[in-house]
């Protein structure tokens, strides 16, 4: 494979924080040692991957899980409100229950899967899936999180336990913060992340990347002033238009501004891990979805190809995840080479919606 590889750029990503980690935890020698076992659980994750991979079988890296559809904030251009997959409302019946979550973070564990993303919805309001994913330390979790929901309680629990990595949603300067997801959401940001370096506790950023702040997000002072805050991860990722507002998604002249800049980030500030969606994708092969690197389960319990490829004819309640990857649907889109193919927005799934639905007739 040519150009910028993704699958190995986080993999030095995540051995970079592993040692921050290790340093912002060597006080404590029980953080420490979990921490080196940690490293070498990823590594023989690694060889999980590869064993499966000489059979025949292609065992990602990650997976994406929607925890819940229920969210606290309404963010303007929300993807997940856009296709009703988060929306107001008691908790649906339907949602996996925490013991149900954590078969599913046993199963990935067994078969060499390192990182699990959690999302929503807001992840956090499934307070006990969280306390069930703290148990897996073999595990890296991402928390993608509007941050609202971290007060003192999740504070110590990512301190105990640093396999919980929070990532919290910040679009650029309070106008730009407020005005997509509330009044007094920038400063609440800032507290949690003051709150968190104070402690040593480790965390990123996601950015939702439009026409309207690309030149905000990409700048050298926001950069650095994530950097003084203690973000040790940026992970960029281009609006899609799932609410019909396609002027605010980056053209093409943006998106070639943003694979420069990306890589000018990189090399100026070694101690941050940056990724851009769906960018690396293409400079490294393709959509890495349906199973490629990644698929998504939603808060049901569907494995979709990603959060924003919304079909699915397989249930994590009746198949295993091995099955799930060998699906009629994930294994079409992988050989159909539409994943690789060209598009103007931030998902080639979402572009070719009618052709993904078609795959499951």
């Amino acid at each position: 494979m040519n150009g910028f590889e993704l699958e190995s750029y986080l993999a030095q990503g995540v051995e970079d924080l592993m040692k921050d980690i290790l340093r912002a935890s060597a006080k404590d020698p029980r953080e420490s040692a979990f921490m080196l076992r940690f490293s070498a659980d990823s590594l023989k994750a690694s060889r999980r991957r590869g064993k499966y991979e000489k059979l025949g079988t292609h065992v990602p890296p990650f997976l994406i899980c929607s925890l819940t559809h229920e969210c606290n904030l309404h963010c303007a251009g929300c993807y997940a409100r856009a296709n009703h997959s988060c929306h107001d409302g008691a908790a649906d019946t339907a949602q996996l229950s925490a013991n149900e979550w954590l078969s599913v973070f046993d199963q990935a564990a067994d078969i060499g899967i390192s990182f699990i993303i959690l999302a929503g919805g807001e992840p956090l309001l499934r307070r006990d899936v969280i306390y069930a994913a703290a148990r897996k330390s073999d595990i890296l979790f991402p928390i993608f999180t509007n941050g609202t929901a971290i007060e003192e309680e999740y504070t110590d629990l990512f301190d105990k336990h640093r396999n919980l990595f929070p990532v919290m949603s910040i679009e650029g300067g309070r106008e730009q913060t407020d005005g997509r997801r509330g009044k007094g959401v920038y400063d609440s940001l800032n507290k949690k992340m003051a709150a968190l370096h104070e402690r040593g506790v480790l965390f990123g950023a996601s950015v939702t990347v439009t026409r309207e702040n690309f030149e905000t997000v990409y700048s050298e002072a926001f950069v650095n002033d994530l950097r003084e805050k203690g973000c040790k991860a940026v992970f960029y990722v281009e609006y899609v238009p799932a609410d019909g507002r396609a002027e605010l998604a980056p053209d093409e002249f943006t998106r070639l501004r943003m694979a420069e800049r990306i890589g000018e980030l990189r090399s100026a500030h070694r101690d941050i891990v940056f990724i851009s969606f769906p960018g690396d994708e293409k400079s490294s092969g393709g959509c890495l979805a349906a199973g490629r690197g990644f698929f998504h389960i939603n808060s049901g319990g569907g494995a979709e190809p990603c959060p924003f490829s919304q079909y699915s004819d397989s249930s994590v309640r009746e198949k295993t995840l091995l099955e799930i990857m060998e699906s009629k649907l994930f294994t079409s889109l992988r050989e159909s080479g539409m994943l690789n193919d060209d598009h103007n927005g931030g998902c080639v799934l979402f572009e070719k919606r009618a052709q993904v639905q078609a795959l499951l007739t």
